[in-house]
């Protein structure tokens, strides 16, 4: 039996979607295309074969290309967008699929994500995509991912539009082969990354908004060593309240750089956060491992909480003086003990690449030894003569100076018992 004119008319759009995919992929030339066609044409055989087949046939794709060819123009369907012409899959995760796209109106290259069928009935999820696509617009620096666009088929599908980056994220960078290139990084590209990176959350820090996931997937980088800083699905302004107070009690982020306060739960998060976050990511970078390890995520978060850092030093014993220092201040449990800012934390890794020591995060460890010390201070026995050379050095302004600043002060003595007999 002939097939019916409705058929060849699927078939015909069907193999002109294959055709325009092959040459956009550059798996076939357009005159291999062609050549294919007029075989098509001329075959006396009604259940003429697809252009896939012939394409195969003559050797110009492979099977497992044309396989590929069919799974993509499969998802297209799923997910035609008004405006874009989907290319392929570039990922997909537990929370949505991301495709390459070509938007027609500029005629660019363009990433989309697209929300599952699954996650679409479900409320919190889609305001969720949608505050991703809204505080991407609200951030305009080149080493994070731009926002383009974000809507709704009419078929219910929800999507977001960003700036395309031909590159692979940090994480997929460190994987061992075949999944990654198992490549370390040296102290120098690390260092280079992270600057980067503390100079891009500096800016969303500056507009009230924290990533709250920071981490090696979530940064993508580019064949010339251009880091960008995407997904920001957790995201959350400082002044939102209703979110804070929604969200309280509740680990939101990832187990392996998730910062104390966000296992907490706790409600008042800050940047301080991402400070956290930024020094884990540096941490595994530069000794080739996260800073905790577990056989679960609890477990992995319970020594977030809990377990000293081991120096990235002690792992790595070739790094820069400094760079520990650094990061140990960043991962700081405490967040009164981290950097002030993400403009502090820049400072430092910008004095690091100069081969120059950091001046904040030391000054931060000076002051938390002087405020240990004045702490220990307190319970010193200082009970015998109030005044003479006996007393001096049970004082606490000596022990501070001495402890502090590692001075012997015995040829001073003199002069300090008369300043504090007065």
């Amino acid at each position: 039996m002939p097939p019916s004119d409705s058929n060849v008319g699927l078939n015909a759009n069907l193999d002109t979607e294959v055709g325009k995919l092959v040459v956009d992929l550059g798996l076939a030339t357009r005159t291999e295309i062609e050549f294919c066609r007029e075989s098509q044409k001329q075959s006396s055989d009604p259940n003429q074969r697809s252009l896939a087949d012939l394409l195969v046939e003559n050797s110009f794709i492979t099977v497992n290309q044309a396989k590929r060819i069919r799974s993509q123009l499969e998802e297209r369907k799923r997910s035609q967008l008004p405006g874009y012409d989907i290319l392929g899959k570039l990922g997909k995760g537990a929370m949505a699929t991301v495709y390459k796209a070509k938007q027609i109106s500029l005629n660019r290259i363009v990433a989309v994500k697209v929300l599952p069928r699954k996650m679409s009935d479900n409320v919190e999820f889609v305001e969720r995509f949608y505050k991703e696509g809204q505080a991407a617009a609200r951030l305009s620096h080149n080493n994070i991912v731009q926002a383009i666009d974000v809507g709704s088929t009419a078929d219910g599908y929800h999507y977001f539009v960003m700036e395309y980056v031909e590159g692979k994220t940090l994480y997929d960078i460190m994987q061992p082969p075949p999944v990654g290139e198992g490549r370390a990084f040296t102290e120098t590209e690390a260092l280079d990354i992270m600057i980067q990176m503390a100079d891009a959350l500096a800016h969303a820090h500056q507009r009230n908004l924290i990533h709250r996931d920071v981490k090696p997937k979530n940064i993508l980088l580019t064949p010339q060593g251009v880091a960008k800083l995407t997904d920001l699905g957790l995201a959350r302004a400082t002044d939102d309240k209703q979110a804070a107070e929604t969200e309280a009690g509740k680990a939101y982020g990832t187990p392996y750089y998730i910062s104390p306060e966000q296992i907490r739960g706790e409600v008042d998060i800050d940047y301080r956060a991402d400070i956290y976050s930024l020094g884990a990511t540096f941490y595994h970078l530069v000794t080739g491992r996260p800073p905790f390890d577990g056989e679960t995520p609890s477990a992995v978060m319970h020594k977030h909480l809990k377990q000293p850092l081991v120096p990235p030093d002690h792992l790595n014993t070739s790094l820069s003086a400094g760079i520990g220092e650094v990061i140990e201040v960043a991962m700081a449990k405490n967040r009164d003990e981290r950097y002030a800012s993400m403009e502090n934390m820049l400072e430092d890794l910008r004095a690091l690449r100069r081969g120059e020591p950091p001046i904040h995060a030391r000054q931060q460890v000076d002051l938390d030894q002087i405020a240990q010390i004045e702490e220990n201070a307190q319970t010193v026995d200082i009970d015998g003569p109030s005044s003479g050379a006996g007393a001096i050095w049970s004082h606490p302004v000596v022990i501070t100076l001495l402890v502090a600043n590692g001075l012997t002060l015995i040829a001073a003595a003199g002069m300090l018992i008369a300043l504090l007999a007065h």
